[in-house]
């Protein structure tokens, strides 16, 4: 039995782009022949991991993780629903999101050379990926994340697609009532005054147009305007909100927060491929192209 080196297992794994652990079951049952070691991987699996690298990952997960004043939450996404379902891809989705709260990492490149191993992949969570894109066929991908410290933290998970973590001083279960509320409402501040300027330009100029509409004199419709966008800024602001478990239905979240003695200082909102274009399918121009190429390969 040929010793399979360091260096045998860098270069095959530098050629084929396969997880490094792969690599080496790969060399060991080539008896250390390199181009035999190849083609065993090909076998095993395919070109998948480079053919998914091009195809879109819009579903996912949302996973969240809180130790004491550390935290952190991470998309991780596949291209289907059903891997997203997945043990596996969960199970890494979960440890990104440990591995973020503990070391920090400062993008997706330095979250991936983290050591970590699971299904018999490493040593580090980009090989795991990359093992179970091999393993399963479809595309994953990081996508982004956010590490919290130096305050109290409260999440909530809606499923796996939906994820919040507030961040507060005060009552933790009025927190995390915050952060359902979050994620059945999604406010974008926590305040009308953190409203990004732009919304708020872009909401002046539809609501100027339709004012235009009325016909009215320009000083009627300049307060239509303000009207307008008075009332969108406490749409969209977590404070003005009416609570969504208020039990008279009126109760604003300030409210809420101020009779629990409890500050929120800010949120962070994830949903599973939001803002990502999603490839639609035309299954029946798909056979059709199908059974042309047949009938021209006839």
């Amino acid at each position: 039995m040929a010793a399979i080196t360091a260096s045998m297992v860098a270069e095959l794994r530098a050629k084929t782009d396969a997880p490094m652990m792969e690599c080496k079951k790969a060399l060991t049952e080539a008896e250390g022949d390199l181009v035999k070691a190849e083609e065993l991987l090909r076998v095993k699996l395919g070109t998948k991991a480079g053919k998914a690298a091009s195809r879109v990952t819009a579903e996912g997960v949302i996973a969240a993780f809180i130790e004491g004043n550390k935290g952190a939450m991470i998309e991780v996404n596949s291209e289907t629903d059903f891997v997203s379902k997945n043990d596996s891809f969960i199970a890494m989705a979960n440890a990104a999101a440990k591995l973020i709260a503990e070391h920090n990492p400062a993008d997706v490149a330095a979250l991936g050379a983290l050591a970590y191993e699971q299904d018999g992949f490493g040593p580090t969570l980009e090989d795991v990926r990359k093992g179970l894109i091999g393993k399963i066929g479809e595309n994953m991908s990081f996508r982004r994340f956010k590490r919290f410290e130096g305050t109290s933290l409260a999440s909530y998970l809606h499923g796996s697609r939906i994820g919040v973590v507030v961040e507060f001083d005060g009552d933790a279960v009025a927190a995390k009532d915050v952060a359902m509320h979050v994620a059945a409402m999604k406010p974008v501040s926590v305040t009308s005054a953190d409203v990004p300027a732009e919304l708020i330009e872009k909401e002046r100029t539809v609501a100027a147009a339709k004012a235009a509409e009325s016909g009215k004199p320009a000083d009627i419709v300049a307060k239509m305007v303000e009207g307008s966008v008075q009332k969108y800024l406490k749409e969209v602001s977590l404070a003005d909100q009416v609570f969504v478990k208020a039990a008279d239905g009126k109760q604003t979240v300030a409210q809420m927060l101020k009779a629990a003695n409890t500050n929120v200082k800010g949120f962070t909102l994830y949903v599973v491929g939001e803002g990502i274009e999603k490839k639609v399918d035309d299954f029946a121009a798909e056979v059709a192209a199908q059974v042309a190429a047949a009938k021209a390969g006839a």
